[in-house]
Parts: C-alpha cells; sequence; structure tokens
C-alpha cells in the first residue's frame, strides 16, 4: 500500500467536493497556439505566461474551483513579480495537478484510427519532482475510438488503454498524486446513443478491472469520462436528458463507490451545452443512486469566452477575469443541480468540435 495513503484520500475528496471542479488549462504549447491563433494572439512563451497568470490572479476562483491541471512549462512559470503560479493556485484553496502523459500514438496491432497513450518512462521519477515541486494530482488521457465501419473500438485498443491507465495510476499514487483517470471515448463519428453508451461501458469496466489488478487505491482517484452522446456525424435526434440518462446508467454499471468524484470532460460540447447536461446529470429525478460528485474538468467548456474577451490585450485582462468567474459560477451550480441558464449568451452556444481533438 502506498506511504502516501491518507494524503491521496483527502486531496481526492477535496478536489470531488459538492459545487465545485476542475479548471484544465494543461493545454500543450501546440494547443494553445491553435486556440491564440484564433484570437490572433503570437504563440510565445510570454504571451503563455500572460494569458495563465490572467487565471490565475483571478480572486475568487476558489469559490468555483477545487483542481487546476497544469502544463510544465506553467507549474514552473510566474507572475512579473516572481510570485509563482502554484503558490498563487494553492493560496486559494486550489489544488494544483499536472499532466504528465506525453500524447497518444498510433497502435501497432490495432484497427485505423486507434491509439495508445505515450508517457510510462520515466513516470515515478517526474512524479517525485512534481510531488515535490507543489503538485497534488495528475492527469492521463486515453483515447477510445468508435468506427462501425472498421469495428473499432477493439478489445486491443480498449485493454491496451485501460492498462497504461493503471499503470499510470499506481505509479501516481506511490509518489503521492492523486491520478486522474481518463479514458475518453471520442465523440466523432456516426455512432448511436446506444453505441456510445455500450463502448464507454466496455472502456469504463476494463479500467476498473486493470486498477483492481495493479491495487490502485480508489478512495484516491477520480474519474474523468466522456458524457454519453451520440456521434457528431449522425443527425438523429437526442435531447440532454437522453445524456443524463445514459451516462448515469453507464456509471451506475461500472464505477465502483469508493471513488470519491466523476469529473466530465466537455469534449465537443459548447460551454453552455457542457453546463447543461451537467446540471441534468445533477437534477433530481435521475433513476438509481449517485454515490459520487458528480463534477467537471472542463478546459474548452471553461476558457473559450475568457480567450475571446482577452484577446491578448492588457486591458481586457479584468473582463476576462470576470467571464472566467462567470463560467465558473455556472458549472458549479450546475454541480449542485441548480443552474438556471444566467450565464448563457450567443458565443457560449457556439460549437467547440475539433475532429479527433488532441492536447
Amino acid at each position: 500500500m502506498t506511504p502516501y495513503k491518507d494524503e491521496l484520500i483527502a486531496t481526492a475528496r477535496h478536489i470531488a467536493q459538492r459545487g465545485k471542479g476542475i479548471l484544465a488549462a494543461d493545454e500543450s504549447t501546440g494547443t494553445i497556439g491553435k486556440r491564440f491563433k484564433a484570437i490572433d494572439v503570437e504563440n510565445v512563451e510570454e504571451n503563455r505566461r500572460a494569458y495563465r497568470d490572467l487565471l490565475f490572479t483571478t480572486e475568487g476562483l476558489g469559490e468555483y474551483i477545487s483542481g487546476v491541471i497544469l502544463f510544465e512549462e506553467t507549474l514552473y512559470q510566474s507572475t512579473k513579480d516572481g510570485k509563482k503560479f502554484v503558490d498563487l493556485i494553492k493560496a486559494q484553496g486550489i489544488v494544483p495537478g499536472i499532466k504528465v502523459d506525453k500524447g497518444a500514438v498510433a497502435l501497432q496491432g490495432g484497427l485505423p484510427g486507434e491509439t495508445s497513450t505515450q508517457g510510462l518512462d520515466g513516470l515515478s521519477e517526474r512524479c517525485a519532482k512534481y510531488y515535490a515541486d507543489g503538485c497534488r494530482f495528475a492527469k492521463w488521457r486515453a483515447v477510445i475510438k468508435i468506427d462501425s465501419e472498421t469495428g473499432a473500438p477493439s478489445e486491443l485498443s480498449i485493454r491496451e488503454n485501460a492498462y497504461g491507465l493503471a499503470r499510470y495510476a499506481s505509479i501516481c499514487q506511490w509518489n503521492g498524486l492523486v491520478p486522474i483517470v481518463e479514458p475518453e471515448v471520442l465523440m466523432d463519428g456516426k455512432h448511436t446513443m446506444e453505441e456510445a453508451a455500450y463502448h464507454t461501458e466496455r472502456a469504463i469496466s476494463c479500467c476498473y478491472k486493470a486498477l483492481a489488478e495493479h491495487n490502485v487505491l480508489l478512495e484516491g482517484t477520480l474519474l474523468k469520462p466522456n458524457m454519453v452522446r451520440q456521434g457528431t456525424d449522425l443527425s438523429a435526434a437526442y435531447s440532454e436528458s437522453d445524456i443524463a440518462k445514459y451516462t448515469v446508467r453507464t456509471l451506475q454499471r461500472t464505477v465502483p463507490s469508493a471513488v470519491p468524484g466523476i469529473m466530465f470532460l466537455s469534449g465537443v460540447m459548447s460551454e453552455e451545452e457542457a453546463t447543461y447536461a451537467l446540471n441534468l446529470l445533477n437534477v433530481e429525478g435521475i433513476e438509481g443512486p449517485r454515490p459520487w460528485s458528480l463534477a467537471f474538468s472542463y478546459g474548452r467548456a471553461l476558457q473559450a469566452s475568457v480567450l475571446k474577451a482577452w484577446g491578448g490585450k492588457e486591458e481586457n485582462v479584468n473582463k476576462a477575469k470576470a467571464m472566467l468567474l462567470l463560467r465558473s459560477k455556472a458549472n458549479s451550480t450546475a454541480q449542485l443541480g441548480k443552474y438556471d441558464g444566467f450565464a448563457a449568451n450567443p458565443e457560449a452556444s457556439m460549437s467547440l468540435h475539433v475532429k479527433n481533438y488532441t492536447y
């Protein structure tokens, strides 16, 4: 058993506390460059630092956010007056986390388009360093693709990604970091809601089998799954209540009650779609038990309007901070099942879909 048992449990519970969620600010240099291009901002370190400065100096963020996922570059950046970002984050009662995977590559022997995630080599040493530098949780993304024409996802893809996540989780816990287990079933494709539910069940159940075999302490973990939605290329009608019904049923069939929190990714959903969907997962009337905190770990669905408000201009910083608080409060309220649309605006309803999205 890891010597960090009590600390891991306390950290996971803190992140999963009701009414809060995670700000995923772990975009790689390439990914943040794409976001900057859309607002005509040059992708250089100072601009990346200035943008993260905006996020982490937002007063009151800790009222709605319990954890922040960082990219390695950001972990070691500071404000212009020398205050470390990681210290600013902790001062608001927010737990700093770190992205530790090194991206997805083609899965040799798998079906076309299937991938596995790199980063296990040297992971223990990196986790020990990140812990020493202030991080208390980590994130690793595995990607599962549905394609009815090829038969994806294959058993190889499901198993390879599950065991990669389990090995990562074990290494994290032995170095004091709460692992976020993220088996993302992509929303790209023509699959139905029923197919999405079936393959998400396969992916999550295989993950928990692998976690058990690696003796991972479930009370010291968090799950970051997709919500169950039909493929983006399928035009059949569905409702947000369908998403809630299929998602909760999938979780009830696969996730042990020992897991303190399920922190959903937003996938292709717009800011408002992601908030409304989260709200429906938490309202009364959903059948069956929900023993976990159903919360959020949103990147684009918390930052799209913030980036547009900022535009790379110093005079827009306060405006962008106000937008960050607005979107954070909306999702905090949704986690409690009480969101009434107070943060809605036309831009927040714009699609954030990026096919085969990578970090």
